[in-house]
């Protein structure tokens, strides 16, 4: 059951999407909160990425032996999360129009 989130989180939540598509550059509130938001989504997936390896090497020592058969559903999900734990900034995003495929 999902707790509920308070009103200091919500107000600090972004309440735009992790792109440029739509943002006035002329608007420095619209430009620095969409940059907020593709930091905050890399670092989302960075951290994600650091939990699944620490539950990794934690199931690799705790099966020793039979750790390729034990951890293989967390080591296919790690080497599909490895590409995007790199955190790139938003600069070349913000300077280079980008379409994202949908």
């Amino acid at each position: 059951m999902p707790t509920p989130e308070s009103e200091a989180f919500l107000a600090k939540k972004p309440k735009v999407p992790p792109t440029f598509d739509g943002v006035d550059f002329e608007d420095h509130k619209a430009v620095k909160a969409a940059q907020d938001a593709i930091i905050r989504e890399q670092w989302v997936k960075a951290m994600m990425a650091r939990l699944v390896r620490e539950e990794l090497a934690t199931c690799y020592r705790r099966e020793g032996v039979n750790h390729l058969e034990k951890c293989g559903k967390l080591r296919e999900r790690y080497f599909e999360l490895l590409p995007n734990t790199k955190i790139k900034g938003f600069l070349f995003e913000q300077q280079n129009y980008v379409t994202k495929p949908e």
